[in-house]
């Protein structure tokens, strides 16, 4: 697959792209449902869309159905990825003839051209539209290298939540029933062994990886008395056993802010092996509250600054 830059590479304006008025179309809800994980992407929700990434990676195609047929069918077939991926990015499809003032800010020289933004910053991916599957290949080695970086957020659905019972409440989806019945009967080794087995089956399953960090946390946990936890970390600062048994305890008491808090500073004093296990018990916590709760988002930026 060719990978070709940008024309014109260099910072995106987007001083000419105003944030909607809260209450205004587009504003303050979020981008628009296009799919389970995209977005068509308007000057209305463009910024929406860019901040997302913050979170988990987002995936920018632009394409028009009138000057070139395939950049649609890339389109559909990232979208079909998209879905496949299960959050793992988010989908932003920009038709250029509808919204060509983002395609100006982007300084988008032709379509069909694919994007990566992640943290904010942009940078092109490809400017064909191979076949899906080479689409799945790249990106699976993209997100990868993502991952070495310690970016592994992932993007909640966008579209309808799904069907309801009778009471009116989400039905549960079967392939999470054993896990839940497990938690539900107080097993939580079974728990994570069954949230486990959906995670080996599918690592872009963002429900079953969110489950199976929270059943390990529990796991985690278990007997432990909060007290005598506080005390052990006071005495070794830099202990990151002593440090993370208290930030798990604190994220179950709902301390959400004050255990990523304990974390990132953690990080920043140690180096080596012990920062790596720092780093990776944090990145687990982003899982088990939710990659786009506001407290993760902030705990990344600062996580970030802590590491770099």
């Amino acid at each position: 697959m060719t990978q070709q830059p940008f024309t014109r590479p260099g910072a995106i304006d987007l001083s000419g792209l105003k944030r909607p008025a809260p209450g205004a179309p587009g504003g303050g809800a979020g981008p628009a449902a296009s799919g389970a994980y995209a977005v068509d992407v308007s000057e209305q929700n463009f910024q929406d869309v860019l901040e997302s990434s913050m979170s988990a990676p987002v995936v920018l195609v632009f394409y028009s159905p009138t000057r070139s047929p395939e950049s649609a069918g890339l389109a559909a077939d990232l979208q079909t990825l998209a879905n496949e991926f299960e959050g793992k990015f988010l989908l932003g499809k920009v038709d250029i003839d509808a919204a060509p003032s983002i395609a100006q800010a982007m300084q988008i020289p032709s379509v069909p051209l694919v994007a990566l933004v992640a943290q904010g910053r942009p940078a092109p991916l490809f400017q064909d539209a191979p076949p899906i599957d080479e689409l799945r290949t790249a990106l699976n080695q993209v997100f990868q290298q993502l991952a070495t970086q310690g970016f592994t957020g992932r993007h909640q659905p966008r579209a309808d939540a799904g069907p309801v019972d009778e009471n009116g409440e989400p039905e549960v989806d079967p392939r999470y029933a054993p896990a839940q019945d497990a938690l539900e009967a107080g097993d939580i080794d079974l728990a994570v062994a069954e949230y486990q087995k959906l995670v080996d089956a599918n690592q872009a399953d963002v429900e079953a990886t969110g489950g199976l960090a929270m059943a390990k946390l529990l796991q985690r946990t278990q007997g432990a008395d909060l007290a005598a936890a506080r005390a052990a970390a006071a005495e070794r600062p830099d202990d990151v056993g002593a440090q993370t048994l208290v930030a798990d305890l604190d994220l179950l008491g709902g301390h959400v802010d004050d255990a990523f808090r304990r974390l990132v500073e953690l990080v920043r004093r140690t180096s080596g092996a012990e920062r790596d296990q720092a780093r990776s018990h944090l990145i687990g916590l982003f899982a088990a509250v939710g990659n786009d709760d506001p407290s993760v988002m902030e705990a990344r930026r600062n996580l970030a600054s802590a590491l770099f």
